[in-house]
This record gives C-alpha cells, structure tokens and sequence, in this order.
C-alpha cells in the first residue's frame, strides 16, 4: 500500500479500528468495528459520517471576470443547464465525449463569480485535463489542495450539524453555503450520495479532523465506511462511476435524462452545444436499445456486477448484464442495478440471472429501492 494517497483524516480511520483498503489510488476506510450492515441502518436511522477527501474539488473562474461566462464555458462541456443555475445553487451532471459517453458525473455549484464543482477520484486528474482544455483559455480552472471533504448522511445529520454550524438548519437540498465554523470557511452542500438528507463539508485538512471529531463524539454519527456506502447509494438508485455508467453508456441508456434540462435539449434556448449531442438528443427523441433499470432478485442470493441476463430459465436470449449487485440491508432483500434490453425494461417484468451455472428469477424494478429522504 506503500504508493497509495492517504486522507489527512488516515490516522483518525485508524484510531477507529477501520479496515483499510486500497481504493481509487488512496487507503480508504471499507468499514469499522461496527460492521457495514449495520452501518448501513445507522445512517439511515441516525446519521453517518463518510470520508470523501479522495475526490477532486476544483474552482473554475472566468477570466474576463464575468461569472455567467465560466457558466456558459462549461456549458460546451456538460448537457446541463448552468447558465440559469442560481447562485448558492447546485445540480448534479455529468462530462460526456464525443461519442456520447459519459467521461465522469459530477456536482456543479455556482458560488457567485465562481463556479466549484466535485469530481470523482478516480476521474479528478482526467477531469481536471478535461477542462483545463476544453474551457482553459476562457477560464481559470484549478484543483483546491489542501482541504478535506467530509459527508454527514442520516435524518439526524442536520441536528448534529447544527449545534457546531447553527446556519445549516435553513439550508433545502441542493443548497451550497459558505459558513464559519472555528474561524474558518467551510464550504457546505445539502447533499449527497446515500438518498438520505445531509451534507458535504469542505474544509483546510486540520479543522475538518477537528469537525470529525466534534461529529463523532455525538452519539448519532457514526463513522462509516465504503462498504455501507456502496449498500446505501445501491439502496438510492444512484450510480457509481466505472460500474453503472462509463465511456460506453450514454446518459439516456443511463435513465439519467433527468439531469439534461429542457433548456439544453432539441428546441431549446441553447440546444445541443456539448460533446456528443447529436447522438445524445437523438436518442432523446427516438429512444434507445438499452436501458439502466432497478432489478429485485428472487429468494436471498445477490446478483453482483458482471451477471449475465436473460430473457428465460433456459439461457436461450441474453438480454443485458448487472452492473452493480448486493444485499440491501433497509429492504432485507438482494438488489442490483443493470442494463436491459428497452424490450424486456418494463417494470415488472421477469428476467434471469446466471447464478453459478443457474438461471435466477429477478424483477425489474422502479428506483430507489428505498424513498429519498432528502429536505426539500
């Protein structure tokens, strides 16, 4: 583990008994003495407390000194709408290609003369690259060092955060703010990956161990490991990067049409514009061949990433592949997430999963697995 980065929360992890592994090039918390199951169920019950420093913080400024021009030069580079994103707002999106595949998702905030997004770790060097020549001799875009990023995840997130940073209580989901918090600014987002209400905390690296351990002398936090957030985004119906969406998925096979405002779309004010938007807004209009669906699993056995799917018991019609599979400790059943054929993507239709030589009944199903719980 010798060349993997370490968080500058490492040596807390520790002190905790965590189990570390090696993930997106850093040494990464899977799980603590607790367990991931049950700290999967204290997240959703109470709140959990996620170590996230791994991922890419970049600030992007306009060169002119014109905020709305570094919106509309990421606009070339993303389907969203950000031009019309208010201030102290932000949305979820994504970079695509040429070929119409997504190259990494993402958080857009806009901070007033600036925009801040958060990228994916194992994406933040290429996403980084991305920009800087996509929209670098209009903006100025740079990656913030020296800051941790934690994710306070529950129902009981906001109460515990309130009593450090009373502001936080008046914040709606997708909201950004920056707060005081021990003399110092700390970036916060009402947000987050686990479909719970919570928050994403940026701080320098010595006040968010402070925070950290502030957090975790409540008796509601938790810390919580890679483990219960890999159950808990799955729970969510949330993508993860490199597994439910890649270069070769386009966001419409990806159910992520959602994301792509009308703005932004055939007939909109600023249609098209961005990497692979022909293929995309065809696709928006005619459909597509494939499709990201939820899938329930029959009996108890999960279904993990890389099963194959078929149309029957007999494995005559191969019809898709699970991209992300587990067991779903809020729901106490097996869960997956995978692409069908748009044929067989109805909800409620059957499928069939090679199970070690076995054909598995599953259900095609509507998504989250679980209701968002996020304050609106």
């Amino acid at each position: 583990m010798s060349e993997l980065k370490r968080t500058a929360l490492f040596d807390l992890h520790v002190e905790l008994g965590a189990k570390m592994v090696p993930f997106a090039g850093y040494e990464m918390p899977v799980q603590y003495p607790m367990g991931v199951l049950k700290e999967h169920l204290h997240t959703r019950a109470q709140a959990g407390l996620f170590d996230v420093s791994h991922m890419g913080q970049v600030i992007i400024r306009a060169k002119s000194g014109n905020p709305e021009d570094a919106r509309l030069a990421l606009e070339s580079l993303v389907p969203v709408n950000i031009l019309g994103l208010a201030e102290m707002r932000q949305r979820y999106g994504f970079f695509t290609n040429e070929a119409g595949g997504i190259l990494d998702d993402l958080m857009i905030a806009n901070r007033g003369d600036h925009l801040f997004v958060v990228v994916n770790a194992a994406c933040k060097q290429a996403d980084l690259a991305h920009m800087q020549a996509g929209i670098g001799e209009s903006c100025d875009v740079e990656m913030v060092e020296g800051r941790s990023l934690l994710a306070l995840q529950g129902p009981q997130a906001e109460a515990a955060l309130s009593r450090l940073i009373p502001a936080v209580a008046d914040m709606r989901f997708m909201d950004v703010a920056i707060l005081d918090y021990d003399g110092t600014e700390a970036w916060i987002s009402r947000s987050g990956y686990t479909g719970e209400d919570g928050f994403e905390i940026s701080l320098p690296d010595d006040a968010a161990l402070k925070l950290a351990r502030a957090l975790l002398e409540m008796d509601e936090v938790a810390p919580i490991g890679l483990g219960a957030r890999d159950s808990l985004r799955l729970e969510g119906g949330l993508c993860l990067y490199g597994h439910d969406i890649d270069e070769t998925t386009s966001p419409v096979e990806a159910a992520l049409t959602w994301a792509i405002q009308k703005v932004r779309r055939r007939g909109g004010e600023r249609e098209g514009g961005f990497p692979g938007s022909e293929r995309i807004l065809r696709e928006l209009e005619e459909g597509v061949s494939r499709k990201r669906v939820g899938l329930l699993p029959e009996g108890r056995a999960p279904m993990r990433e890389g099963t194959r799917l078929f149309a029957d018991d007999q494995g005559a019609q191969e019809i898709g592949v699970i991209t992300s599979g587990g067991f779903g400790p809020t729901i106490k059943a097996p869960m997956a997430m995978g692409y069908v054929s748009a044929d067989h993507a109805a909800v409620g239709t059957r499928v069939f999963g090679e199970v070690r030589g076995k054909y598995l009944p599953a259900t095609v199903s509507a998504m989250p697995f679980t209701p968002a719980n996020f304050k609106r």
